[in-house]
């Protein structure tokens, strides 16, 4: 199974996924246009998706969820609470490329099995994704407040992690930021810090060389390098070498990551 990052951050979000048979699109937070750039830069055709599967119903997820479908005729996945939540913006999706992927259920797409699980998000009835192709594992966590053993357990023994790292505390604190978004982002359904993002880590990781997409980066409120850094010390403290037994990756909202296998070092 290989993936890219297509685009991580607060101006969309998007990520391919391959197997043998199956191309699919966790989210499509980006334009029409521009996830058929970014999928051409990783030498992909957008006609040959088989699906998009859909995390929750901000914008920043679904911008071209509703002309990557009827232009390609792609079947779309999400629960029935996303479904009624849904921006008007993403337009008519026609009936027949609708279907109910409820929280917790697992839809097997040829070779490829793909499971959502409950995360905490001011969002609908928000998800996360775990994937499997054989043995292969890539788990798609962003947009969550706060991480607690459910989620610990369903993402362990993953061999890649997309994994939200969204802001500095004191970079959002200090910033310009209204207080009742820094109350929102900092809160129980907002986003994890780097802080945040790096002590779930440790309780995470099995130290197997897995790979951690740091993902959803705040433009005005985060660094990747300072990401990167603060998540590395945090799991260097436990004792877990970074580069040997965890490997970190930056995501962008400006290009996608090389597409890549799960199991890559």
């Amino acid at each position: 199974m290989k993936f890219s990052v297509l685009a991580s951050g607060s101006t969309g979000n998007s990520t391919y996924i391959e197997s043998d048979s199956v191309r699919v699109l966790v989210d499509a937070g980006l334009s029409g246009k521009q996830i058929e750039q970014r999928l051409e830069q990783i030498n992909v055709d957008p006609s040959t998706l088989s699906a998009i599967f859909v995390t929750h119903e901000h914008i920043d997820h679904v911008r071209g969820l509703g002309v990557l479908a009827r232009r390609y005729q792609i079947p779309i996945y999400m629960n029935e609470s996303t479904w009624r939540h849904l921006p008007s913006s993403v337009g008519d999706i026609p009936e027949s490329l609708q279907n109910v992927l409820e929280t917790g259920a697992a839809l097997e797409l040829s070779d490829l099995r793909v499971e959502s699980f409950a995360i905490s998000h001011d969002a609908a009835e928000p998800v996360a994704f775990h994937i499997q192709h054989g043995e292969d594992l890539l788990s798609i966590v962003t947009d969550l407040g706060y991480v607690n053993q459910r989620i610990i357990d369903r993402v362990s023994g993953s061999h890649t992690i997309v994994w939200e790292s969204n802001h500095d505390v004191e970079m959002l604190r200090m910033g310009t930021y209204p207080w009742n978004v820094k109350r929102r982002i900092l809160g129980d359904t907002g986003h994890l810090s780097n802080e945040d993002a790096g002590v779930a880590l440790t309780e995470i990781l099995k130290g197997m060389g897995e790979n951690i997409y740091l993902a959803h980066l705040s433009r005005d409120n985060n660094l990747s390098e300072l990401a990167h850094l603060t998540v590395k010390n945090i799991l260097e403290e436990t004792g877990m070498q970074v580069g040997r037994d965890v490997h970190l990756w930056p995501t962008y909202d400006d290009r996608p990551t090389p597409l890549r296998a799960v199991k890559d070092k």
